[in-house]
């Protein structure tokens, strides 16, 4: 079934070149079906580049899904027009009445601040708060996965002694999860973080579940014991060559950073990354979707 997008979207013509079923809200009216619908709160600089990633994924399932963006209004983003944000994307204040089945949280390039310093967590904290009552289930990526672990439960961040950055291979610590149904007992992941959180007090923390780390990544994986948060603290949406454009932005920004880990061939810059991951991005999303959004939401929210 097909994503419902806004017929202008730029991220539209390049999913129909992939093969995804994109429907225009048009076409969406005049259908007689309840579409699950996903809210999507996009902190990441290069949003377009995260629509398409996200879009894309989002559309790889049986269930019709309708989506909007969101920004945050007490934040000014510098790497997208105005005009983008003004066409397609909404604010908390102009939808908080709205009840909706799914939402993302993505990341954001700010685990150097403390998130009180962030300048819009006063902004972020009522809109995780509006979760609770208005969302059925929240997928939360990197910062905003690290975030909700503050937020929601206590749990805070540290600093790494170098940037985590690359593919690191993580295993299951509980399959019996429809999170990770159809998972391979290892996979594949890309990681890129300056900040960790702590195993241990996830572990030791009653309302949450682990269900997958790295041996040098750390956690990964991190369901709530209600099932309405789920905590991912790398990039599994990445594309093949995102890692290799971070590498690049960073190095021509003067910044004394290392190759990514087990990402390029022979650990070669020059060569071309393959996506060794992508199978299990889409297990990922469709899992979520399904057990976790179409399964428990109530068909008419009161």
């Amino acid at each position: 079934m097909p994503i419902n997008v806004p017929k202008q979207l730029p991220a539209t013509e390049l999913l129909k070149k992939e093969k995804i079923f994109v429907m225009d809200e048009e076409r969406a009216t005049g259908q007689d079906i309840r579409p699950m619908n996903i809210i999507i709160l996009n902190l990441m600089p290069e949003k377009e580049k995260t629509e398409l990633q996200l879009l894309r994924l989002l559309g790889n399932t049986p269930l019709q899904v309708n989506v909007t963006f969101m920004n945050t209004a007490s934040h000014e983003s510098k790497n997208v027009s105005k005009t983008h944000l003004d066409t397609f994307y909404t604010t908390f204040e102009e939808i908080k009445h709205r009840k909706y089945d799914g939402m993302i949280i993505t990341g954001a390039p700010i685990e150097h601040l403390p998130f009180e310093d962030v300048n819009y967590w006063d902004e972020m904290t009522k809109i995780m708060d509006w979760t609770k009552t208005n969302v059925t289930s929240v997928l939360h990526i990197c910062w905003g996965a690290q975030a909700a672990l503050y937020h929601h439960y206590g749990i805070g961040k540290y600093e790494l002694p170098q940037k985590c950055f690359g593919v690191f291979t993580h295993r299951l610590s509980d399959l019996t999860v429809n999170l990770v149904r159809g998972f391979n007992d290892v996979f594949n992941a890309p990681v890129s973080r300056y900040t960790s959180v702590s195993y241990g007090e996830i572990k030791n923390d009653s309302r949450l579940n682990i269900l997958s780390l790295s041996d040098d990544a750390g956690v990964f994986l991190v369901i709530s014991k209600d099932e309405k948060h789920i905590m991912v603290t790398g990039h599994l949406e990445y594309d093949a060559t995102t890692l290799a454009d971070e590498y690049n932005r960073d190095l021509d920004k003067g910044i004394d950073i290392e190759v990514p880990v087990n990402y390029f061939p022979n650990d070669d810059p020059s060569e071309e990354p393959l996506n060794t991951w992508r199978s299990h991005t889409h297990l990922l999303f469709s899992n979520w979707l399904n057990y976790y959004v179409y399964q428990e939401t109530p068909y008419e929210w009161e």
